[in-house]
């Protein structure tokens, strides 16, 4: 197909898709008075043309883009296909793996048993899970050797949650600790259950002294595993009743349905920057235990009523998840002078940015790559999906895509761009 002929056909696929669902009995949030409200027309076609131009171009495959401004769903559109190798349009409906956007849902779970006063942020987690009270942190001579030395500091529960533990992604680096740890939270879920998951990261030495850098890994995982101990369920079952009924997500989970799995998006065959056949494992893997770090699936609907939930301080349409305070304390910087801070390793539109309880948080405009304010809080999923929600623009912002590769990244500051260039004040 030629390149014209592909954007009529992605032009076509937008003009059929108007800024909101079909049928507005399915919309996730009240809708605004006007299609777009609180966004230029110029830059709603702006944000339509970039979907249709990076479909067309073969970058990624389709996606759901979902906003609401001040309270009322503004922006609910599919665009591009569900599954283009099987010329299989995009719906709203469409499920997609969240990766580590799991870890904003795991994070507010856990504040629920914090604000019981069953999780005090402060513990050691070998209250919960006795493996982790002796650890040691290695550390790499001039020669290349590891050499093991007591840990001086616990882990808590407020490491798990800021990445402040030393639990390094195995995928994330060469160090010999590296070497040591599973590669990510899927890949450790499907090879894994929870116990042996807890004795392989237990026996590994920690990559740096618990509470002195931040560092992305294992944490949201581990946090999930003690959530389950304190309820004596899985974590789907914990995230069930404290927030999806509560919100209104009927569409998240951690075990996808047999029914559900033709909604499921899938990715382009072949990664757009490097060539190589693409796919997500998660799709056609079983995991052997509910992973906090990245193993639940969910829809652009229902995530922005939590994204919407934790931007109105806690609750949604009469039913409470957090109180407000416990929001703002999540949703503050946790990264104190004495943290190294390596947030913005992670992608550059981290510059400028601290860390709460399980989401990135700006402390400074002008530095990172991408728009925002001082307050704006985010994370985002390895495999294409995206959230942020802006409380000075009362803005909550997801996109679901479906692009593992690193493409994802460009994808993410071009989006934050287009979102911000079209506001109209």
């Amino acid at each position: 197909m030629k390149k014209s002929q592909a954007i009529s056909l992605i032009a076509g696929l937008l003009a059929s898709a108007t800024l909101f669902a079909a049928d507005t009995s399915k919309t996730p949030l009240p809708l605004s008075s006007t299609p777009g409200q609180g966004f230029s027309q110029e830059g709603l076609k702006r944000i339509d043309a970039f979907f249709a131009d990076q479909i067309a171009a073969n970058n990624m495959s389709g996606a759901v883009l979902a906003v609401s401004k001040n309270g009322k769903l503004t922006i609910f559109k599919p665009y591009g296909y569900l599954d283009k190798a099987n010329n299989k349009p995009m719906t709203t409906d469409a499920i997609f793996n969240l990766a580590s956007m799991t870890k904003v849902m795991a994070s507010v779970s856990a504040l629920t048993f914090y604000e019981e006063g069953k999780l005090p942020l402060n513990a050691p987690i070998s209250n919960w899970l006795p493996q982790f009270k002796d650890m040691k942190v290695g550390q790499v001579d001039a020669d290349g050797k590891l050499n093991l030395v007591p840990a001086k500091n616990p882990i808590t529960v407020q490491d798990l949650m800021r990445h402040t533990n030393g639990l390094t992604y195995g995928g994330r680096g060469a160090t010999p600790v590296h070497k040591m740890y599973p590669a990510g939270s899927a890949p450790a879920a499907i090879q894994y259950n929870s116990e042996e998951f807890i004795d392989k990261l237990a026996s590994a030495p920690l990559l740096y002294e618990p509470g002195t850098a931040w560092d992305y890994g294992f944490g949201i995982d581990v946090l999930g595993i003690i959530e389950e101990k304190i309820a004596g369920k899985p974590l789907g079952a914990v995230m069930q009743e404290r927030i999806w009924n509560k919100v209104g997500m009927p569409n998240t989970t951690f075990d996808l349905a047999d029914k559900d799995r033709p909604r499921l998006a899938q990715p382009l065959p072949i990664d757009p920057l490097t060539g190589k056949p693409q796919r997500v494992d998660i799709h056609t893997k079983k995991v052997k235990f509910d992973c906090g770090g990245s193993c639940a699936y969910s829809t652009a609907g229902d995530y922005i009523r939590f994204g919407q939930m934790l931007l109105n301080g806690g609750s949604l349409e009469g039913k409470r998840v957090l109180g407000p305070q416990t929001v703002a304390f999540m949703t503050s910087n946790h990264l104190n002078k004495d943290i190294k801070n390596n947030v913005s390793g992670t992608e550059p539109g981290r510059v400028g940015y601290g860390f709460g309880l399980g989401v990135a948080v700006r402390t400074d405009r002008g530095l990172a790559a991408i728009n925002g304010n001082v307050g704006d809080f985010t994370w985002n999923g390895a495999y294409g999906t995206v959230f942020w929600a802006d409380p000075k623009e009362q803005m909550v912002v997801v996109m679901m895509g479906v692009a593992p590769g690193e493409i994802r990244k460009v994808h993410r500051e071009q989006l934050n761009a287009v979102i911000y260039g079209a506001l109209e004040k």
